[in-house]
């Protein structure tokens, strides 16, 4: 997902994506270490896409970018 659909969403739907890309994280690297995955770079992949929302719900707590929720009140 693209920075800017992420700040598209609300916060809640952010939080929501959060919590969905760490469990398919942690599902991702428990099936790492007991067996072979097919595509070793999606474990890179959602890293890199659970920093782009930590980064974009940091960035809306300091007030450097309003989130599409925070805009619309």
């Amino acid at each position: 997902m693209r920075p800017r659909q992420i700040r598209d969403l609300t916060t809640e739907e952010i939080l929501q994506r959060k919590r969905d890309l760490e469990e398919e994280l942690f599902n991702l690297r428990l099936r790492q270490s007991t067996q072979y995955l097919d595509n070793p770079l999606k474990v890179r992949t959602l890293r890199r896409e659970l920093a782009r929302v930590n980064t974009i719900l940091k960035e809306g707590e300091l007030g450097i970018r309003k989130l599409a929720a925070d805009s619309e009140e």
